[in-house]
């Protein structure tokens, strides 16, 4: 029985929060780091002589974009729970197997994924988005798609590196990587150092160029976790290296769900972002600003939830359902009271915060107010997203899937369709749709967390 479990249950729960804490920090500096490189990318374009459709099609791009490649994430999160519960009973040899099938993946899915985004900009001026915003937004997509392997490749090995507790280096990796994205943009879009300038395409080359980087240095981190471990690792690297085609179905049998939530999720703001972009660029770059800033918090619950995931799962895997309940209960707690922080910083100064963006009156005015949907909706983007980490610590990722389903695309977006448009409430009716969708998920997942049989969950071993 693992020591925590061994004292007080007062003791228990502060260890608890101690170990979640701990590991989570620098996955929480990690997520920041990624989502701040849009951010950075959407303050540097906003700096062109056209504010609202430099700032709008960044945004459109970097939404369709990531609506599809993250589903590619999305298919790798199965390691979670296989490489969780490999190190929680310490099984070096079947973690080591499974990074290496999931990289396998990577590769393959790569040129799927990229063959994907290419169809984006004729698809949505299809659908009636003006030229204005996809005239620019097509040469930006093409240079953000060279990325899409570093980031596949990224995935699995910042799973791995996790969930063996090793964190400190990918919050090097994305922390660093945004030095490389800000110098690239300053050099590439604006034309420094003798470069000529790009305009937003160049932050689109800076961003592929940071995701280079980001995999170089976890690469560099595995080598040398690896070379300083136990000997059992090296002695069975050949059984790393092996194709185990049963092992990556058994990975995307608890991928496909997790993705298809992903996809639900980034595909209904994504949709949200094209439906603003009907409304002009004043509206999409008022959206943009809003989605960014609720976008940057959800990172710091979103690491919470990667190490609920991590610690849940090892938990399990040291056959301890009480340890795991308590990892993920903690986990909740956290990702909750950050994100109330949050929601009263966005109600205090909605203004400040919309005018570091844009210097347009007409777009600080519609940011700030969405700024306040924003704030509405905190405290439930946090549960739901840190509620999925653990439940897909356990195994679950199918539950989350439905809830997004049915919340977002049955519920919310419809909802704010109808006041947006019929009801003429403009890009903030559809903010409102959203929001009450978050709140349906995040009260859905807490009820499915707390009514969760962790004593007779699955069980992620070779021998099963």
């Amino acid at each position: 029985m693992p020591a925590e479990t061994q004292a007080s249950p007062a003791s228990e729960w502060q260890t608890d929060f101690r170990l979640t804490m701990r590991l989570a920090l620098p996955l929480i500096f990690a997520e920041v780091g990624w989502m701040s490189m849009g951010v950075v990318d959407t303050l540097m374009v906003g700096r062109l002589p056209d504010s609202a459709v430099s700032i709008g099609a960044t945004g459109l791009g970097q939404s369709l974009y990531h609506a599809v490649v993250i589903f590619g994430e999305g298919l790798l999160l199965g390691m979670d729970t296989y490489l969780a519960h490999a190190h929680g009973r310490e099984d070096a040899r079947d973690a080591g197997h499974t990074l290496f099938n999931g990289l396998v993946l990577g590769f393959v899915l790569a040129p799927v994924l990229m063959f994907a985004v290419s169809f984006w900009p004729d698809l949505i001026e299809h659908f009636g988005v003006s030229p204005n915003l996809t005239g620019p937004m097509r040469p930006f997509l093409s240079a953000l798609n060279w990325g899409t392997l570093p980031l596949l490749l990224y995935f699995p090995l910042r799973r791995y590196l996790q969930a063996a507790n090793v964190a400190v280096p990918i919050m090097f990796a994305q922390v660093s990587a945004n030095v490389v994205n800000a110098l690239g943009d300053w050099v590439l879009i604006y034309g420094h150092w003798g470069f000529r300038a790009h305009g937003i395409t160049g932050s689109g080359w800076s961003t592929c160029l940071a995701r280079i980087y980001m995999v170089l240095v976890l690469a560099v981190t595995l080598a040398w976790v690896e070379s300083k471990g136990r000997s059992s690792r090296g002695s069975h690297w050949i059984y790393w290296l092996r194709i185990d085609i049963a092992r990556m179905w058994a990975l995307l049998k608890l991928g496909i769900p997790a993705a298809s939530q992903i996809l639900l999720e980034i595909g209904a703001f994504a949709t949200a972002t094209a439906l603003c972009a009907k409304l002009g660029p004043v509206a999409l770059s008022g959206h943009q600003i809003a989605l960014n800033c609720a976008a940057l918090t959800f990172m710091v619950p979103l690491g919470i939830s990667s190490a609920a995931a991590v610690r849940v799962g090892q938990q399990l895997g040291r056959r301890d359902p009480g340890g795991a309940r308590r990892a993920g209960w903690s986990a909740i707690a956290l990702g909750v009271g950050f994100m109330g922080c949050a929601g009263l910083v966005f109600v205090s100064i909605p203004g400040w915060i919309a005018r570091a963006f844009s210097p347009d009156p007409a777009v600080i005015r519609v940011g700030a107010t969405l700024l306040l949907v924003a704030a509405a909706f905190q405290l439930f983007d946090g549960l739901q997203v840190v509620t999925t980490g653990a439940l897909r610590g356990a195994g679950d990722t199918k539950t989350p899937m439905l809830a997004n389903l049915v919340a977002y695309w049955l519920i919310g977006l419809p909802l704010g369709y109808f006041l947006c448009f019929p009801m003429g409430w403009g890009v903030l009716g559809i903010w409102l749709g959203l929001c009450f969708g978050l709140m349906i998920i995040g009260s859905a997942l807490l009820v499915a967390w707390r009514r969760k049989n962790l004593s007779h969950g699955p069980r992620f071993d070779p021998a099963v």
